[in-house]
């Protein structure tokens, strides 16, 4: 699967800095991923749900490390051209 669009909606928040929609082949979209900045960068978090015991757990997410830095990199990257921009 290739990755063909990467939407970003910006957010001006102190660690939420983006929500992003990636979609698959123009056949399948993942809604609800995140940009976060951490302590030292930004990263990439999975769109995830809250459990009954309120421990959150990831809803979709890469299964192999190749396809976390394809996805990963795209996201940023669109991230950064939105920045650009705006």
């Amino acid at each position: 699967m290739k990755i063909t669009e990467v939407r970003i909606t910006l957010r001006d928040e102190p660690k939420l800095k983006a929500f992003v929609d990636v979609v698959f082949d123009n056949a399948f979209v993942i809604h609800g991923m995140k940009v976060i900045k951490g302590r030292n960068d930004l990263f990439v978090a999975m769109p995830n749900k809250k459990g009954r015991d309120g421990s959150f757990r990831d809803i979709a997410h890469p299964i192999n490390n190749e396809m976390r830095v394809e996805l990963e990199s795209a996201i940023l990257n669109a991230y950064e051209m939105k920045l650009r921009k705006e």
